[in-house]
Parts: structure tokens; sequence; C-alpha cells
């Protein structure tokens, strides 16, 4: 049997050349889905719209060189479908991956923008330029009949703001926390207090923290408010409106982590209002003739959680001419309604529409898509905790962000996945639906064998398609297929190893 000679690090090492051919350069065949994805941008002509819209930032004849808009969209785009919190991070990985060089079009002879690069665009580019981006990407869905505008649920949730609960600061007099807390121990007594003390003397004090009181000096925007976890942070609110007929984000807003969902509904249903008359006024001037995907009367329902629920903003949303599925919070007796008739009819309608079946559908599907939103854009996309401060910086990367996530739903209906991670997981699934679909000599029981493949084939398609009811295979075959399994899992992961 021949061998085959083992080379060493120190045989490696030599000097490296001044010029080097351009065909002798280190180049990667390119990932399946960014590829797609490029396609889908340049179809629709992503690259001269954000070029048209950001002329107005850069200078007309001369200046340094700066970062296309192409780039810097796109590389916020990466920042969804890689799941990277930060812009260092995106730049980091843009340098490392040859296939998003080629996914941005950067050439290998060229240098990828970093951190400092990216963050100055951002800065550049307004606000409003970025709204436009994600109006471009709620057009694209809808061009695709995945934008339907007539049922609307709202929700929101706190993403951890770049601030530390140590660095607040009094508003009246700007000392410190602990400064604030020497002051009270030696007002009690205690001339020279220690930690142990000062953390007592807090724990004893009531309200102890207040957004009336306490400020962040780094990020003035952000506010204490407690995580879903149980911690009090400082943080911001998102707030999502989702098509309940596609799950598309239609409008998103940031605002402050202090504030009751009803003082921020109205803000986030008239952004989606806005977005779905957009797509209307845009669609009858480019398809007069045709039939409208998108619902010509606007939005027509809105569904929330029982925390948005109020008299007043239950009679607002029908002075919108909109129908609202809001479920009530538990009452501690009987109210009172005088004075308030038209409060009063506007509470039992939106009461007897909850309690129907029809009602209680859309909860159900807001609770679906409106969480979908939220675990893909903020927790698997990377979101979760902001390192930009302001809200006007944290909304330009969220627009995109959130514009990333609808594009995912168009790659999903064409590859079936809409991430990069998902796409390389459904090929894992698809081998393990072979795999017990292919007959096996060595079973002695095939009844069996054939039981568990159907029962799994079921289970495996009902993940792989929205659509299909959830079938759960039974334990007794689970049971005989274990060792099976298990041995397909030891498989699956060697195999994922090898081709990281």
């Amino acid at each position: 049997m021949s061998r085959m000679a083992m080379g060493t690090r120190k045989q490696r090492e030599k000097q490296e050349d001044i010029w080097i051919a351009h065909t002798e350069l280190a180049s990667a065949p390119g990932h399946p889905f960014y590829q797609r994805l490029n396609e889908l941008l340049e179809a629709e002509k992503f690259d001269e719209f954000v070029e048209g819209r950001c002329a107005k930032f850069y200078a007309a004849k001369y200046g340094r060189p700066s970062l296309t808009p192409g780039i810097y969209f796109r590389s916020l785009l990466i920042g969804y479908f890689e799941g990277i919190d930060s812009e260092r991070g995106i730049a980091w990985r843009l340098a490392d991956s040859l296939a998003l060089r080629r996914f941005v079009g950067i050439a290998l002879d060229e240098d990828t923008p970093d951190h400092s690069t990216i963050s100055r665009t951002r800065r550049l580019i307004a606000l409003d330029t970025h709204r436009e981006v994600f109006g471009w990407a709620l057009g694209v869905l809808a061009d695709r009949g995945l934008l339907r505008g007539q049922r609307i649920a709202i929700d929101a949730t706190t993403l951890e703001a770049n601030a530390a609960m140590r660095s607040i600061v009094r508003r009246d007099t700007g000392e410190s926390y602990e400064e604030f807390l020497r002051g009270l121990a030696k007002a009690s007594g205690i001339e020279t207090p220690t930690r142990e003390q000062l953390a007592r003397l807090d724990r004893k004090r009531k309200k102890r923290m207040s957004n009336e009181e306490w400020k962040s000096p780094s990020d003035g925007d952000a506010r204490i408010a407690k995580m879903k976890d149980g911690r009090t942070h400082l943080a911001h609110k998102a707030e999502h409106a989702v098509d309940l007929d596609t799950g598309a984000v239609v409008a998103v807003t940031l605002q402050g982590a202090d504030q009751g969902d009803t003082t921020t509904l109205d803000a986030t249903l008239s952004e989606a209002g806005i977005a779905v008359a957009e797509q209307i006024r845009r669609e009858a001037e480019q398809r007069p003739d045709d039939k409208p995907k998108v619902n010509v009367h606007g939005i027509e329902e809105v569904v929330a959680d029982k925390g948005y629920h109020s008299g007043a903003v239950v009679e607002r949303v029908k002075s919108y001419e909109v129908r609202s599925y809001i479920p009530e919070k538990q009452q501690k007796g009987r109210r009172h309604w005088q004075g308030k008739a038209d409060e009063q009819r506007a509470v039992y309608q939106n009461r007897r529409r909850v309690q129907g079946e029809y009602g209680k559908s859309l909860l159900r599907r807001r609770g679906e898509l409106v969480e979908r939103s939220f675990a893909h854009c903020y927790d698997t996309g990377g979101m979760r905790r902001t390192y930009l401060r302001g809200h006007q910086n944290i909304l330009k990367r969220q627009l995109i962000h959130v514009g990333a996530f609808n594009l995912s739903l168009i790659l999903r209906q064409l590859m079936g996945a809409g991430t990069p991670r998902e796409w390389r997981n459904r090929g894992g699934v698809l081998l393990l639906l072979v795999y017990l679909l292919l007959p096996r000599r060595e079973d002695r029981n095939r009844q069996c064998r054939s039981r568990l493949s159907m029962s799994c084939a079921k289970y495996l398609a009902s993940l792989t398609n929205p659509g299909t009811p959830l079938v759960v295979p039974k334990l007794s075959y689970l049971r005989h297929g274990l060792l099976a399994a298990s041995n397909w899992l030891l498989f699956h992961f060697a195999v994922r190893d090898r081709t990281l």
C-alpha cells in the first residue's frame, strides 16, 4: 500500500511572494443561500434603489473613497442572517468569509470595511432612508403575495441597552448611585459606611430606582425596566406590527422601556397603517389592471394581548374604523360607566368579538406569529442586546434587521429555509427522512419498522411544512427506533463537524 509523505509546519514556512497572479488567489464556490439572496436583490434592483436614495448623503464629484450603499445595507443584512449582534462582529465575519465577500461584492484584492466605516456610514445616512429600505422590502413581499395588510397583531418586547445599572446618575444633582447611598448612610449616622452596610441600606430602602429620578449618562434614551428573565436592567422597548395572514412585520417602532403598552399602541398602529397605505398606492400605480394583493381597505382588524386593553384604547381604535380583539384584564368589582357611553359600547363590542371562535383563533395566531418574529429577530437574530446607543441609531439597525426577516419569508418560499443555518439543518432533516424510509434487511420486525418510518416521516413533514398539522409518532414506535435514531445522530454530527 502506498503511503503519503507527512509534511511539517517548519517545511511549509516560506517568504511570501511580492507579486501574485490573480488566478492564484484563494477562491470559494459561494454559499447557495447567499447566491439566491443576491439573485433576489439584483432582480429587484436593490442597488439602484439604495444608491438613488443615498446619493444626497455623498459628495457629487470629490471626496475620500466611501462605503457604497449596497455594501452597507448588505452588511446589516448579514447581521440578521448570521445572528451577529454588533457592527464589530459583522466587520470581522465579513473579513473572514470568502462567501460573504462575494455576497456583498468585495473583490479579493480589496479591503473589507471595518466597524468604524460601517458606523460612520450609519451616522451619515438618515433614519428616513432606512425606513425607505424597510418599505422596499415590504414592496417585494407585496409583489409575491406575502403581504395582505388586513389583520394586524401588535406586541412588544424589551431589548437590553448598552449601559450598566451601576453607572446611573440622579437627574437633579448628577451624583452616582453609590454617592447617593453614602449620603443616606451619613444621614442615618454612619460616617464611613462599608460596602456591606451600603448594600443593606439599599435593600431596606423603598422605591430604590425610578426613571423620574435616575438616568444613564451614556444612553439618555435607555430606561430602567424589568427584563423577561426577572432582571432589572436599562432597556428599550421594541414593538412589532405583524400581518396575521403572512407573518410579515409591517411596522416596527422603538420606544422607552418605561412606557406602557396602552400608550405605545397608537404610534405602532399608525406606522403600520402608513406602510399598508403606501403599498396600496404603489400597487395601484404599477399594476392598475391587476387584482390587488394588498387589502385595498387597509387595516381592518387589530389583535393584541391584555396588556394593551383599556377603555380609552378600545374607543380610540374604534374611532380609527378598525375592529379590535384585545382581551380584558381581571376587574376588581363592577365598572362605572357614567358619562362614558361611547367607551362602554366599544368595550362591550370588543368583549363579544374576543369571546367568539373567530376572535380566539386570531389570538392564537397572534401568539404564534408575533413571538416568532421576536425569536427570529432578537434571539437567534442577535439583537436582544443592543450595542448602539440612542433610539435613532438603534432604530436604523433594527429597521434593516427586521427587513432581513421579511426577506427571509421570500427565501423560505423559494428554498424552504429562511437563514443559512436553517438551510443547513434542512439537509440533516432530509437525510434522516431518507434514512428512515430505506429498507433494512437485518431488521427482524419489519412491520414495526414500517410503522416507525411512516410515523416519523409524517412528523418530519409536519416540521418542514408550516401548513401541515403536527403529527407526533407513538411512543412505542419511538422506543423501537431509539437505537437507529441515536446511530443516525452520531453520523449526522460527524458529517456536520467535517463540513464546518
